[in-house]
């Protein structure tokens, strides 16, 4: 009998997978063996979504289909919005993605999930179509109409568009694009697998997607960048940044966007938005609340470097998506519209030689325990 519990299967290989690797100690993510920094600086985030997915970087004509069929499908049915508009106006918007990726399921009934050609239609839909969900909420909730998408903007602008009815600017859309390619696939992590489990019983994708959108709710996953902007907010200035981390220190309380469960060393990721958010606060102008957190780093350094806590993807990142106008709210959505990418190429590689998840348990209760009358049980 296995005695063995590790909380969380922490440390636990769930799969054997091809798609991403992390080397903690040394600050490393590679995507298909091709390390961010370097996506990040030649490549876009459609180009990455295809590499990815289908494990090879596209052709020309391979990528021109790709972004083209992304384009047709970037609009939603009707009653998909009529749906969001149902929903209440104070509910978080990522419980509306959840319940409008799960109806799309029913418009697209795509049950043969081992084929390659709903594999990839699939994908198509719903890459393409998570951001025209989260502007709709964004807009409908401050009591605007929806804007259609359009088919001459890149993935990014688009989004930005449908959000202001403006075309973006091409720095802003750029530097967006990057964020959408750190936040694309992380290995295994609880959104994935909670994916993996959905997409194991061989449901449709879209099914699977609500599954990861789910659990990247919940606060211990996605939302900790919300979390660092109330902490810088809290803050306040500069000159209290030291007491703040101290006192945290003292109570040993969580400092939010600090320490990551797999890197030792700064979160790769956190290094190339630290370097975004720099270069937008020099376009766009500087924010208090960035100099707060370059000294939050500085002092967390200091302070925590000799345990191996630095900096991690969130703490850069939330500030970095108010300044470009993003709600605090829709930051955990943002991360979900790159996010799907990641859960989609695991959701292909695992039903390719598809092992229904079913892990076992260590049973702590008591045995033979006797049947008692209800008149005879006692009130607690």
């Amino acid at each position: 009998m296995m005695d063995y519990f590790s909380p969380g299967l922490a440390g636990i290989p769930a799969t054997r997978s091809q798609i991403s690797w992390i080397d903690g100690k040394k600050g490393v993510l590679e995507y298909r063996g091709v390390y961010i920094d370097t996506l990040c600086q030649q490549s876009h985030f459609i180009e990455v979504a295809y590499l990815l997915l289908f494990g090879a970087f596209p052709t020309r004509a391979q990528l021109a289909q790709f972004n083209a069929d992304l384009c047709v499908h970037r609009r939603i049915k009707y009653r998909i919005v009529d749906l969001i508009k149902c929903l209440p106006e104070n509910g978080h918007p990522m419980d509306a993605l959840q319940a409008a990726v799960a109806a799309l399921g029913m418009f697209y009934p795509d049950k043969n999930v081992q084929d390659e050609k709903t594999q990839y239609l699939s994908s198509v839909r719903l890459i393409a179509k998570l951001p025209t969900i989260i502007a709709a909420c964004a807009r409908l909730r401050r009591g605007d109409d929806i804007v259609l998408p359009r088919d001459d903007l890149s993935h990014a602008e688009n989004f930005l568009y449908m959000l202001t009815e403006k075309v973006p600017d091409p720095i802003v859309a750029k530097i967006l694009d990057t964020c959408l390619i750190l936040h694309a696939e992380h290995t295994m992590n609880a959104s994935t697998f909670s994916g993996l489990v959905t997409a194991s019983t061989l449901a449709d994708p879209y099914t699977v997607v609500s599954s990861a959108v789910g659990t990247l709710k919940g606060p211990l996953h996605g939302g900790a960048n919300e979390k660092v902007l109330e902490m810088l907010r809290e803050i306040g200035s500069i000159a209290n940044v030291r007491p703040y981390i101290e006192a945290k220190l003292l109570a040993h309380e969580k400092i939010m966007g600090l320490g990551h469960r797999e890197y030792k060393v700064k979160d790769p990721r956190a290094v190339i938005l630290q370097h975004l958010s720099r270069c937008l606060f020099d376009h766009l102008g500087k924010s208090p609340l960035y100099e707060i957190a370059e000294e939050v780093e500085r002092v967390a350094e200091e302070k925590m470097a000799g345990k191996g806590v630095y900096t991690n993807i969130d703490f850069y990142s939330g500030i970095l998506y108010q300044k470009i106008g993003i709600e605090p709210d829709f930051f955990t959505p943002l991360f979900a519209m790159a996010r799907v990418v990641g859960w989609l190429s695991h959701w292909i590689e695992q039903v390719r030689d598809n092992h229904i998840f079913r892990p076992t348990e260590i049973y702590e209760g008591r045995h033979d325990q006797p049947y008692i009358p209800l008149d005879k049980r006692k009130e607690a």
